[in-house]
């Protein structure tokens, strides 16, 4: 998988689109000083996590016994899950009122964790260094690229916002979901070739 390849899907399942007005909610109450603070704070937490698992990623599913085309349809329907998450989103709203900690300044949870860096994407990174065992520094260049392009969005949530309305992120989420469902279906292709190609008859 090519570095461009990778920074796609890992973009895609970051969904800043969709993360949007959760994260704009979660900081009204913040000023828009301490606010950028905050996101600076929460997205390198974030990103520490993500290189976290894709380095740890490849000892781990070894250690499980996993073979590559298994990890690849793996990848292919966890992608699937997340494309049809975002075509036909479910409401997401992680701050709840029954939160006890939902008036303070939020902290690792939940904005690094679970709308940054989630268990979908944790779970994809180890998947990309176990499937792409030999192309470490290509994956950690598409992580760091899909990174920047998320912080990129979430720095300029209000104006987004503002230019683009409720209706408008919805629009292009599903967008990104269609793609994110072209791209399951290839790597699900390529991970069923590849469990063909080692069969002995």
């Amino acid at each position: 998988m090519d570095i461009w390849s990778a920074t796609i899907i890992l973009f895609l399942i970051m969904d800043p689109l969709g993360n949007l007005p959760v994260f704009i909610s979660i900081l009204k109450t913040v000023s828009p000083e301490r606010r950028k603070i905050i996101l600076i704070r929460e997205l390198c937490i974030a990103l520490v996590f993500m290189l976290l698992f894709l380095f740890a990623g490849q000892s781990v599913l070894s250690f499980m016994g996993l073979e590559e085309s298994a990890v690849g349809i793996a990848g292919s329907v966890v992608l699937m899950i997340i494309a049809v998450r975002m075509i036909f989103p479910v409401a997401r709203n992680p701050a709840s009122s029954d939160d006890p900690v939902a008036d303070e300044e939020p902290f690792i949870v939940p904005l690094a964790i679970p709308l940054i860096a989630g268990p979908s994407l944790m779970a994809t990174a180890m998947l990309l260094s176990k499937k792409n065992p030999d192309n470490y520094l290509e994956i950690t260049i598409a992580m760091i690229i899909a990174w920047f392009a998320n912080s990129v969005i979430l720095m300029c949530s209000g104006s987004l916002m503002h230019i683009l309305g409720k209706r408008g992120l919805v629009a292009l989420e599903r967008l990104m979901g269609m793609v994110l469902v072209m791209l399951a279906i290839q790597m699900l292709l390529d991970g069923i070739k590849q469990y063909i190609s080692v069969l002995h008859f």
